[in-house]
């Protein structure tokens, strides 16, 4: 009885973002179908040249790109809406490959106390913000999503794209298990603790239970799943150093996930538990900051992704002994990685996994441009936008959003953003999106305008 309150509350809780979004935010103004930048210098995500051009936009796609001296035929510019970009520099919209659209909402507080509706609807104020920072499209590794993603894509909430993983697979004592050191065994305890009610997290043992814990996110509708391989640094009980699962029980999750057309992407940060998900045929290695060079050499090989972040050895967020030296091993990590994974041409991805507020959200601009001590700018930029693209649509069958992303190409999805200066020559430009990204749009929609007159 008290587990059908408890999913009647939080099915309550994504009724109320919806209709408490509906009311309180206010959407921006939909009645343009076609828009017209010109006058910009055009990053279109790939190619590290740029060009003067003008980009036409009619509903959710890129029509047509005009470069150099050429016009703009005068049948587009009827009934168009024209912004002059007076020179200015325009890129696709960021990507972050590692985002958690609830628990960068929601401290741990919070999640334990907090009424659930409010939960929700906090988390989707916070994908407002996300968009503001210029984020147009996330891929989110662990969370009850779907409402919020409902909530965008339908234009009551004006947060970003999300390719959502829902809940993250893991085993007891697991990286994902919520539980005390002193909590009842699964087997017997009926109450599990609330991250996993609220959808942050499922515990599954053997390869019956995993497979039907991953076939269950892709009944939700996940576009890839998410399983831990490995320890962490936010929690307690299970050590960094530790391997999760076996090779069969994770294989048994990217068999489902094939079955969908999809993939397994990992949470893992040692060579053990890097290279048993890798035999067991992961896609995607997300975090590995302790590996060796053989490892990332083997990545390469296997022509998988790494979806990195650039920690550093800060730990002032911890206060427990043991979290506060994993965090300053994995930060002393990163550098290593990173310039491995340059040298071997390892696929990477970037993202920020950036979790428990107030602050740590707003720093998702800052560690893009913590990337310039391993990467040029251009090589920044196009991690950020047209490579990282790449990653999210390895969900083929299972991606929610079929057109090309992280790219200014005719077809592809308008998300565009428009900097004060050229991100290119200045990558720091990135870190101030309240004064420095002037205009936001996001398939086709305008989400913030600086540049127009008023």
């Amino acid at each position: 009885m008290k587990q059908k309150l408890l999913k009647t509350n939080v099915l309550f809780g994504a009724l109320l973002l919806t209709t408490m979004g509906f009311a309180q935010s206010k959407a921006p103004d939909f009645t343009d179908e076609r828009i017209i930048l010109k006058n910009v210098e055009i990053f279109n995500g790939k190619d590290e040249q740029t060009l003067i051009g003008s980009i036409v936009m009619e509903k959710e796609k890129i029509k047509m790109l005009v470069f150099g001296k050429d016009e703009l035929p005068s049948s587009e510019l009827i009934g168009a809406r024209v912004i002059d970009g007076k020179g200015k520099f325009v890129m696709p919209g960021m990507i972050d490959c590692h985002w958690h659209s609830f628990l960068a909402a929601n401290s741990n507080a919070a999640i334990t106390m907090g009424e659930e509706s409010f939960l929700f609807i906090n988390a989707a104020k916070e994908s407002e913000n996300t968009l503001q920072r210029g984020f147009t499209t996330v891929r989110d590794l662990g969370g009850h999503v779907m409402g919020i993603k409902q909530a965008n894509d339908s234009g009551i909430n004006n947060g970003p794209r999300i390719y959502p993983s829902e809940a993250m697979i893991s085993q007891t004592s697991g990286h994902g298990d919520a539980g005390f050191s002193w909590s009842e065994p699964r087997m017997i305890d009926h109450n599990p603790p609330r991250f996993q009610v609220l959808g942050g997290s499922i515990i599954a043992d053997g390869e019956q239970e995993v497979t039907v814990a991953a076939r269950e996110q892709l009944r939700k509708g996940a576009s890839q799943l998410k399983v831990m391989a490995g320890g962490g640094v936010a929690t307690i009980y299970d050590p960094l150093d530790a391997t999760q699962y076996t090779t069969k029980e994770i294989k048994a999750a990217v068999d489902a996930a094939e079955n969908w057309g999809t993939y397994v992407t990992v949470h893992a940060y040692t060579p053990k538990a890097v290279r048993q998900a890798i035999d067991a045929g992961v896609k995607c290695i997300d975090h590995g900051h302790l590996l060796d060079e053989p490892t990332i050499e083997l990545i390469a090989q296997k022509n998988l992704w790494l979806s990195m972040q650039p920690f550093d050895e800060d730990a002032s967020a911890y206060t427990d002994p043991v979290q506060i030296a994993n965090k300053i091993l994995v930060g002393k990590g990163t550098d290593k990685v990173y310039t491995w994974a340059k040298k071997h041409k390892v696929k990477l991805a970037f993202g920020t996994d950036l979790v428990s507020p107030p602050k740590n959200p707003l720093r998702q601009n800052e560690l893009v441009v913590k990337l310039k001590q391993w990467f040029s700018n251009y090589q920044i930029l196009k991690m950020i936008t047209y490579d990282n693209a790449q990653l999210l649509k390895m969900s083929g069958a299972r991606d929610p959003y079929p057109l090309d992303l992280g790219r200014i190409a005719e077809g592809a999805y308008a998300d565009i953003l428009l900097f004060d200066k050229n991100a290119l020559k200045d990558i720091s430009v990135i870190e101030d999106p309240k004064n420095n990204l002037l205009l936001i749009i996001k398939n086709g929609k305008i989400y913030k305008d600086l540049i127009s007159p008023k």
